[in-house]
């Protein structure tokens, strides 16, 4: 079955090595958080949907970087689609997919990866035409060895694992051959974000940018 949004979604994953998955609490800490991480090499950002601001942080991020690619995270519900495209994201990222949800993802304006944990859910993915998925948890799920063994039965598939990823870890699934990035939020983690350090933000942003250079 063919989706619409298949080949953009995977030049999503493809537009860089790490996706910082991010958590906001309020629109100013997003927009400071944006500029050390775009200064860090970063420009690719997912902003999860897991606060009341995050709507409103991802549009400003999407006004403040019209260079950037902001999509938005968690997202669960078919509702969400359309606040999340209205306010400006340019691809959806799910943990997990439903019936309801797969049917609202295949209509959605925006490329939408999905996220599957097992070599079925993966499966039922590519029969609804998806490519380009999300694997989440990624280290509680198997890590980069479930990823390397299913890449010989699924070749068609590209993913862009989250979950328990760290600077250490990245490396590990950006060797393998189906992985085009890796999400995480070790670049940008709560204490720094509370204590406004964005150069220390920055200077990880840059060492995980880094990372994709690794051969």
């Amino acid at each position: 079955m063919h989706y619409p949004q298949g080949e953009t979604a995977v030049a999503v994953l493809r537009r860089g090595p790490i996706i910082p998955v991010l958590t906001v609490h309020n629109v100013e800490d997003a927009v400071a958080l944006g500029r050390a991480l775009r200064a860090g090499g970063l420009k690719v950002l997912e902003i999860t949907l897991r606060t009341p601001a995050a709507l409103h942080a991802l549009a400003a991020l999407a006004k403040e970087f019209p260079d950037t690619m902001i999509g938005a995270g968690t997202v669960v519900r078919p509702d969400q689609i359309n606040s999340a495209c209205a306010a400006g994201a340019a691809f959806l990222v799910s943990p997990g997919m439903t019936p309801l949800l797969t049917e609202a993802a295949r209509r959605c304006p925006v490329p939408f990866l999905p996220g599957a944990a097992t070599v079925s859910e993966m499966l039922a993915l590519q029969e609804r035409g998806f490519r380009a998925l999300k694997f989440f948890p990624a280290e509680p799920a198997g890590g980069a060895k479930f990823l390397a063994s299913v890449s010989g039965p699924l070749p068609d598939l590209l993913f862009c694992p989250t979950g328990g990823i760290d600077a250490r870890k990245a490396p590990h699934y950006l060797a393998l051959a189906n992985v085009a990035c890796v999400g995480g939020s070790w670049m940008a983690p709560q204490e720094l974000i509370a204590a406004q350090d964005y150069a220390r933000i920055e200077q990880l942003a840059r060492e995980a940018s880094a990372l994709g250079q690794i051969p």
